[in-house]
């Protein structure tokens, strides 16, 4: 499936911010034989003092500015038109639960996608042992590595509620687990933990969603989402595969991917530092159109 991408992020300041510096990682990522970024455009206005581009550790798009000059509101706009290829149907070639520990420790670079960095805690996913327990409960003897994950994001579709309400960006996953209410990355946080509790590697992706109107409505310009869903490594056999645990599905050609890492540390949109006062104010909007459509 072939889009059209229109993501628009504007902050207004309360006072004029005499320095800001922003790190953003907000271009969708070329991933060969998945994702195949055709253009892609970046607009920042006001202008920043200074700008550069790179890949971080994980080899997802960071751009980095720089604002020496007083700033009230600043909008950022990213055009590009891409394709996410359609995946064959998945065949569960996954070992066993059991050995998958051996698949992981017979993995011996330190590359970006080995398993071993998605195992251990990380900055925003700690264990949980509420957590661990229902993810345990999730699994049957023999069971394989990709049916354990499927399981697991089957029940834990069925125990939380999406609440755009309910959470915050800094809510833990223990937290969202507790109230069983919650948003992607709450989902996808706790799910997380509990695929790593039950040995499974899992890290964090981030991107946009594409969304149909309900029937008999027009589509919405700027309706679609940034989301948030999960991968999961599934033994030397199949690898990483993407499974996203708030709509319940196994990850398709509607999932644009912006970013990949342990967590949503490794992948947040807009980091940085802005020196104002009084109050703030942020939105964004997603369109993502078929292309032809």
């Amino acid at each position: 499936m072939r889009y059209d991408l229109t993501l628009r992020i504007v902050y207004d300041y309360g006072g004029p911010a005499p320095t800001a510096r922003h790190v953003m990682r907000i271009m969708p990522r070329q991933i060969a034989e998945e994702q195949i970024v055709e253009d892609v455009r970046l607009r920042v206005d006001p202008e920043p003092g200074e700008i550069a581009h790179r890949a971080d550790f994980w080899g997802n798009p960071v751009t980095e500015m720089g604002f020496h000059a007083p700033v009230t509101r600043l909008e950022m706009q990213v055009r590009a038109q891409l394709e996410r290829l359609t995946r064959p149907e998945l065949l569960d070639l996954s070992p066993p639960l059991p050995r998958l520990g051996a698949e992981i420790a017979a993995r011996r670079a330190l590359s970006p996608e080995q398993p071993h960095h998605f195992l251990s805690p990380s900055p925003r996913v700690a264990p949980d042992m509420l957590i661990t327990e229902f993810a345990r409960q999730c699994l049957d003897p023999g069971m394989t590595v990709l049916a354990a994950v499927r399981a697991v994001g089957r029940a834990l579709h069925g125990h939380m509620t999406f609440d755009a309400k309910a959470t915050d960006v800094n809510t833990p996953p223990g937290a969202a687990f507790a109230a069983r209410h919650g948003v992607c990355q709450d989902f996808t946080h706790v799910m997380i933990a509990g695929l790593r509790s039950v040995g499974i590697p899992a890290g964090y992706v981030s991107g946009f969603l594409r969304t149909d109107p309900p029937p008999g409505r027009k589509r919405l310009a700027g309706a679609d989402a940034m989301h948030a869903w999960l991968r999961a490594w599934c033994g030397a056999e199949i690898g990483w595969i993407e499974y996203d645990p708030t709509n319940d599905v196994m990850v398709g050609s509607d999932h644009i991917v912006v970013a990949v890492g342990r967590d949503y540390s490794d992948v947040a949109p807009i980091k940085g530092t802005v020196r104002t006062a009084g109050r703030q104010a942020s939105r964004h909007s997603v369109d993502l159109v078929p292309l032809g459509a």
